[in-house]
C-alpha cells in the first residue's frame, strides 16, 4: 500500500505494470479471497437454513453474520454486496493487526532498553494477577503501570503519524525531556487520555476523525502486552544491543525488526497450555 507507483503519477503506463505492483496485488487478492470467501458461504449457508436461522436468534450474532444479514435486507437503504463485504473486513484485519503489532513491538523494545522498568512492570502483573494464574480482561483496569508504559510508547512512537503539519504562533514546552521514555509522567495525568480531548496527546487522533477502532485497540494492547510480560521474562540474543531506529512508512515500524529470547516466568507449566 505504500510502494510509490509510478503508474499514479503517469496513467498511460498503468497497463505496463513496469513495477510489478499489478501482478503482485492480484496475488494478494487471490489470498484474501481464499481466506475470506469460505468463511463468508458459511455465514450465507447459516442464514439461508431455517432451522440453523431459528436457532440463532436467541445467540449473539458475530460482525460477519450481521453484515450478511444486512446484504440479504434490500429494503433498508443500504447497497451491500460482497465485494464491500470482503473490503471492510480486509480494512479489519489490515487496521487491526498491522499497527497493534508495532506497537507491541515498540513497547518490548523499550522495555529491552530500560530493564529497571521492565521490572516494575512485571511486579505489578505479580501483584495484581499473582504467579498461579493467567492474565484475564478484568486484570487489565487494574494494571495502571503497564497503562502508563502504552501511553508513553505511543507518545514517543505513534503508530500513524500522519498528521496535517501546523506551526506554532509561540515557543511552548509540552513535554519535559521529550525524548526519554519515562511512563510516570503519564501516572498522575488525570487529562492524558486516548480521547483526543487533550492536543498535546493524540496517538489515536480527535473529534470527528478520531480512531473508530479505538476501544478495541485499547484492551488488544494492554491484553496482549500483559500477557507476555507476565507469562515470559525476556532478553536479547548474547551481544545484541537495543536498536531505536525508525523505519518509513505508512505506519512507523523499527528499522531492523526486534528479536527477543522469551523464558518462562511461572512455574506452573499447564498455565501455558
Amino acid at each position: 500500500m505504500g510502494k510509490p507507483n509510478i503508474s499514479d503519477f503517469f496513467p498511460m503506463l498503468a497497463r505496463f505494470d513496469f513495477q510489478g505492483i499489478r501482478k503482485e496485488m492480484e496475488a494478494m487478492l487471490k489470498l484474501l479471497d481464499s481466506i475470506l470467501d469460505p468463511l463468508i458461504n458459511q455465514r450465507v449457508k447459516m442464514l439461508s437454513d431455517k432451522r440453523e436461522a431459528e436457532i440463532q436468534k436467541n445467540e449473539k450474532k458475530d460482525f460477519m453474520q450481521i453484515l450478511v444479514e444486512l446484504m440479504e435486507q434490500k429494503d433498508i437503504g443500504i447497497s451491500l454486496d460482497l465485494v464491500k463485504i470482503k473490503a471492510i473486513l480486509v480494512d479489519i484485519m489490515i487496521d487491526g493487526t498491522d499497527t497493534t503489532i508495532t506497537t507491541v513491538e515498540w513497547v518490548m523494545v523499550e522495555l529491552l532498553n530500560t530493564p529497571q522498568i521492565m521490572a516494575k512492570v512485571q511486579q505489578e502483573l505479580k501483584d495484581v494477577v499473582g504467579v498461579n494464574n493467567i492474565v484475564e480482561e478484568s486484570h487489565l483496569p487494574n494494571l495502571h503501570y503497564l497503562d502508563a508504559v502504552l501511553k508513553e510508547t505511543l507518545r514517543l512512537h505513534p503508530a500513524l503519524p500522519l498528521l496535517f503539519p501546523k506551526r506554532p504562533s509561540q515557543s511552548a514546552i509540552v513535554w519535559e525531556s521529550p525524548l526519554e521514555f519515562q511512563p510516570e509522567r503519564f501516572l498522575n495525568s488525570t487529562n492524558l487520555e486516548y480521547a483526543g480531548n487533550n492536543m498535546n496527546y493524540l496517538p489515536f487522533g480527535s473529534g470527528r476523525r478520531i480512531c473508530a477502532g479505538l476501544p478495541l485497540a485499547e484492551k488488544m494492547l494492554m491484553f496482549v502486552l500483559a500477557s507476555l510480560l507476565h507469562s515470559f521474562d525476556w532478553k536479547l540474543p548474547e551481544g545484541e544491543n537495543v536498536d531505536l531506529s525508525e523505519g518509513f512508512g505508512l505506519v512507523i515500524k523499527k528499522n531492523e525488526r526486534l528479536l527477543a529470547i522469551p523464558a518462562p516466568r511461572l512455574s506452573n507449566f499447564e498455565l501455558y497450555q
